[in-house]
């Protein structure tokens, strides 16, 4: 029932004006099919080369929106878009968690017993590493910018495969020589939509933070001490290099709640206190479906 009526309000919106929405491309991605999950087929899509340059038209106001990926549950963080948040101003909107299969794919004019190749995204090809192992262990592994870029590379050659999804194979028209090979069988990814307009609350939603704290003993401890004092749920923690100097650092924290609730506005005041800074990256409803 969601789905359906995700796609009756894209229609109703896009006889309005049609909401432009960057993804990271080419056409074929996860992040498409994230994309549509999200805003319904009636949006205007706009395949990106690079999670930065999703950024980039989002911040120009080229698109409405963007979607980028930001943590699988096998691989963990996509640390392109945790260091694009750090160098742009964009407010998270919206999350969308997506069930990854993987497939085999190979072309209409390709040898299947004479594969020497297999072209995917690095992370894709970390996702069904054990598969690999077993079934094509002397197989050359090439990582390419996405698994649509995988499987348009497979479509013309005859010695080599693609791993990539249903959206990939049905564009680029290639065969399923092996189905759901991903290593593990709850294989998810989690994607942001990111915009430049704050989401009033819902009742059911998260907050996402940057914040950076002093270099001394016990600076994470302090950080986390108001959360585990206001049962505050945090769902999760990433480090990342600081841009202020060398060997300095950034967290990334997502809980549970939104940054205009009368809790949450208490904790994160109590976090400014002792933080060099903090910055809300914006308050958005869970993922459904």
């Amino acid at each position: 029932m969601a789905r359906l009526f995700r796609e009756i309000m894209s229609s109703c919106l896009a006889l309005e004006q049609p909401l432009k929405v960057a993804y990271l491309g080419p056409e074929g991605t996860f992040t498409q099919a994230a994309a549509m999950k999200h805003f319904g087929h009636a949006v205007i899509s706009k395949p990106m080369a690079a999670i930065d340059e999703v950024f980039r038209e989002v911040a120009a106001g080229a698109v409405n929106f963007g979607v980028v990926p930001v943590e699988n549950s096998t691989e963990g963080a996509v640390n392109h878009t945790l260091d694009s948040f750090l160098e742009h101003d964009m407010v998270i909107c919206g999350e969308v968690e997506l069930r990854i299969h993987h497939h085999l794919l190979v072309g209409e004019n390709t040898k299947t017993d004479s594969i020497s190749r297999i072209y995917s995204h690095a992370q894709s090809l970390a996702q069904c590493r054990k598969w690999l192992d077993a079934h094509y262990p002397n197989v050359e592994r090439v990582a390419v910018s996405s698994n649509a870029e995988a499987a348009k590379r497979v479509k013309g050659e005859w010695n080599s495969a693609a791993i990539a999804g249903d959206m990939a194979a049905g564009l680029y028209g290639l065969t399923r020589l092996a189905e759901k090979i991903e290593d593990r069988p709850d294989n998810s990814t989690r994607f942001l939509m990111i915009g430049n307009q704050e989401v009033p609350p819902t009742g059911d939603d998260k907050t996402s933070i940057i914040v950076s704290m002093s270099n001394k003993p016990g600076a994470l401890h302090e950080l986390l001490v108001p959360f585990h004092d206001n049962g505050i749920d945090l769902t999760r923690i990433e480090t990342r290099p600081s841009r202020s100097g060398k060997w300095t650092y950034v967290f990334f924290i997502d809980f549970v709640g939104h940054h205009r609730d009368p809790l949450i506005k208490g904790v994160l005041e109590k976090i400014i206190q002792e933080a060099v800074a903090l910055k809300v990256l914006g308050s958005y409803p869970k993922a459904v479906l």
